[in-house]
């Protein structure tokens, strides 16, 4: 999609990567990257990308998200708070939501609750410092 851009209108997908974590590896612990990161293994802590995030189809995340951008291919089992979301349709979520753009294709499982701004409330939120970002339950 179109929508999920830098100041050169490319999409996430074909943004270079900064961090991978691929298929078959396990990161047991919170991950914090600069730019964009892809996730096709098993995550279980929480993620904090600055620019953008996909999760490959093979891949999986146990615990919550922060990042501007993410396309969800693989699971999430936590709560999320992005400015534009997109789920697949191989994507699964279980968790909280909180964006401003979504777009779910056909075949996507989602469960939980969805909180939609269109304003910059969520974008300033992204901005400060994480541990004020995330309540843990």
């Amino acid at each position: 999609m179109a929508f999920f851009s830098k100041k050169d209108n490319v999409a996430l997908d074909m943004q270079s990567i900064s961090t991978l974590i691929s298929e078959g590896c396990i990161l047991d612990g919170n991950l914090r990257a600069p730019a964009v990161a892809r996730i096709d293994g098993q995550v279980t802590g929480d993620v904090f990308v600055d620019e953008g995030l996909i999760l490959g189809e093979k891949g999986s995340i146990q615990g919550n998200v922060v990042t501007k951008e993410m396309v969800v291919y693989g699971t999430v089992n936590g709560n999320l708070q992005v400015n534009s979301l997109e789920i697949k349709s191989t994507g699964k979520i279980t968790g909280e939501i909180r964006t401003q753009t979504l777009v779910v294709e056909n075949g996507a499982v989602y469960n939980g609750s969805l909180s939609m701004t269109q304003n910059n409330k969520l974008a300033q939120k992204l901005r400060e410092p994480a541990q004020k970002v995330i309540e843990v339950s």
